[in-house]
């Protein structure tokens, strides 16, 4: 009995790491808004890790976070990086490209996992509104794949995307 057990377990856990070897190489995390102010008022609140504050949905999970900044204030080559509690986790953003429409941002975390991802807003002007899309991608490697058998990253992360995007649209609307 107990050895049927046992081998029924190894089966088990074959099968689950046979199927997160055939998941996909890479995440993409997608979330849009739109938001009722042009461009030129949400960019600024993007291009600048220093107004991130006032709308990114992980800068409150930790009070005590070390931040510093780096490179130019705003735009190309403006630096942020973070040391916080668990839930915060430790990283680094710079800014790779930043425009009305666009702003790229190259993301490293360090823990809970290293990972190097981009991350990117796109702005489209739609009347006097902007809709804005905030896209996450990077490399999913075998242990975020096995990870996400049983976790949904697109739900995980998203939820804060959402979370963010409502906060940057209320900030933008009220400047």
């Amino acid at each position: 009995m107990l050895k049927k057990i046992a081998i029924g377990l190894i089966v088990i856990v074959a099968a689950i790491l046979g199927y997160a070897a055939t998941l996909p190489d890479t995440f993409t995390v997608v979330r849009s808004a739109t938001i009722n102010a042009p461009p030129k008022k949400i960019t600024p609140l993007l291009a600048d890790f220093h107004r991130w504050n006032s709308w990114s949905p992980w800068e409150k999970l930790d009070p005590a976070m070390k931040k510093t900044h780096s490179g130019p204030a705003s735009g190309k080559g403006a630096a942020y990086a973070w040391d916080g509690n668990s839930k915060a986790g430790a990283g680094r953003m710079e800014i790779v490209e930043a425009s009305a429409s666009h702003v790229t941002i190259k993301l490293d975390f360090l823990r809970p996992f290293e990972s190097n991802n981009v991350t990117e807003f796109s702005l489209k002007p739609n009347g006097k509104a902007t809709d804005v899309t905030w896209t996450m991608r990077g490399p999913n490697m075998y242990v975020g794949k096995v990870m996400s058998i049983f976790v949904n990253m697109d739900k995980m992360i998203g939820k804060d995307f959402e979370a963010g995007l409502a906060t940057l649209k209320s900030v933008a609307e009220k400047s």
